[in-house]
């Protein structure tokens, strides 16, 4: 049988309204009154809105999407590819940036679970939110890491970084700056840097620095790699996307350093608009189209309650400028 509110309501003894407002996260409610809420949710398997939905004798046929920010071109990209995909198919989207928030990002969790959606595709980069355990929705993340019940769906990082070592190395540098947002959980991404340092562990001096995942870098965030890149005659650089890596191309040859002649900059992520606009960046492509038809049919499988399938990494290319 299905749980309704009061029953949630009864099992942890507040008000109809109190359940209410704890899912809606609505008005100043104490922690203990809230961990009860959820406790009794856990318990009784309550997903917000079930009834509604099952007395409607149909899907809400919404879809949730929640992604660090949509400013990134290549997730303004997959965002884009989601939407049409899940479109053809009769469903709409709820999208919401979580800006890298972790209270920003719980309100929203509990915003799509009370909106009725059948399921998320989430690429948050709040690492160990306590929400995505609890969560009875269906979910499914993209190259990150959020629970062990939660599926992954991943391109082949690691052959990624890979790649960009070797193509520094093959164009001489030998003094390398790798520029990370590694924050040292088990997220798939994280094995693109590991890639990147075997490819050049034994033909180059590599040095790292662990950087904010922030869209776009403030100017003096800029000047002191500049400045560092100056100071210790780095050669190349591998930027964590393609935004950091343009920032630097733009900032070294205002500072009259020639790039590619004398620093090689690469990115990672190879959006169609970055292609189009900067095609002198090297950059790791990853095939957007792939990664959203399998983020969605993940996803609809565990909406189906089916046993997802074990699926290969998806492959990333090396796109090197003509």
């Amino acid at each position: 049988m299905v749980a309704k509110l009061n029953d949630v309501a009864e099992l942890a003894g507040v008000s109809v309204t109190t359940v209410s407002r704890v899912i809606n996260n609505y008005g100043s409610l104490s922690k203990k009154t809230i961990d009860k809420v959820h406790a009794a949710m856990r318990e009784l398997r309550y997903q917000p809105n079930a009834m509604a939905r099952s007395l409607q004798g149909k899907s809400s046929q919404f879809i949730g999407l929640i992604f660090p920010n949509i400013q990134n071109p290549f997730f303004t990209a997959l965002t884009n590819e989601i939407e049409q995909l899940l479109f053809e198919k009769g469903y709409k989207v709820i999208i919401a940036t979580s800006a890298n928030n972790i209270e920003k990002e719980q309100q929203y969790l509990q915003m799509l679970a009370a909106n009725q959606v059948e399921g998320i595709i989430t690429s948050s980069h709040n690492l160990d939110i306590a929400t995505y355990k609890d969560t009875f929705l269906p979910i499914v993340s993209y190259d990150r890491y959020l629970s062990d019940n939660i599926p992954i769906v991943s391109e082949d990082n690691y052959r990624g970084g890979y790649l960009l070592g070797e193509y520094l190395v093959s164009k001489g540098a030998k003094k390398l700056l790798m520029l990370s947002d590694d924050d040292h959980s088990n997220s798939p991404t994280t094995k693109r840097y590991q890639g990147f340092s075997d490819a050049v562990s034994e033909h180059s001096h590599l040095t790292t620095q662990n950087r904010s995942s922030n869209i776009i870098s403030t100017k003096d965030d800029i000047e002191m790699i500049v400045n560092y890149v100056v100071a210790e005659d780095i050669d190349g650089i591998f930027a964590y996307n393609d935004i950091m890596a343009i920032q630097l191309q733009n900032a070294l040859r205002d500072a009259n350093i020639r790039v590619p002649e004398d620093v090689i900059v690469v990115g990672y992520d190879g959006s169609p608009i970055v292609q189009l606009l900067h095609p002198d960046l090297p950059t790791i492509i990853q095939p957007i189209q792939q990664a959203a038809q399998r983020l969605i049919d993940t996803l609809f499988h565990e909406i189906d309650n089916q046993v997802s399938t074990e699926f290969s990494m998806l492959p990333v290319t090396l796109y090197v400028p003509k």
